[in-house]
């Protein structure tokens, strides 16, 4: 991905791609704000996030994350554990993907995007 530049198509943003785990809580020209509800036991569709971020853990759970293609990039048992309750954390811009709530509790965290 060259900087400033998005190549994935606005169909796979999380509220088109994924809009019942993903609710939209604010949105003006320089944030967006997302709620994100996994229930244990289900997944996400296939989608994108197109700002860096700050993600805040309302509450944790286990879970695995797999690219576009459905490769696994990230499974929350092989060391790290589940984030906890509070937990902030910063991402950059997410390509394609999806997240599987492997975990016993539902998954919730508040996405702020950064637009500007």
């Amino acid at each position: 991905m060259t900087v400033g530049q998005w190549e994935w198509p606005d169909e796979l943003d999380a509220l088109v791609a994924a809009p019942d785990h993903h609710h939209l809580l604010l949105e003006n020209e320089h944030v967006r704000v997302l709620e994100t509800l996994i229930p244990a036991g289900e997944a996400t569709a296939v989608h994108t996030h197109r700002w860096p971020n700050v993600q805040y853990v309302v509450s944790g759970a286990d879970f695995v994350r797999r690219d576009g293609d459905g490769k696994v990039t990230h499974d929350t048992r092989a060391g790290s554990g589940p984030p906890s309750a509070s937990t902030v954390m910063w991402s950059d811009p997410i390509p394609p993907h999806s997240l599987e709530n492997v975990g016993d509790a539902e998954l919730c965290v508040i996405m702020v995007e950064l637009k500007d």
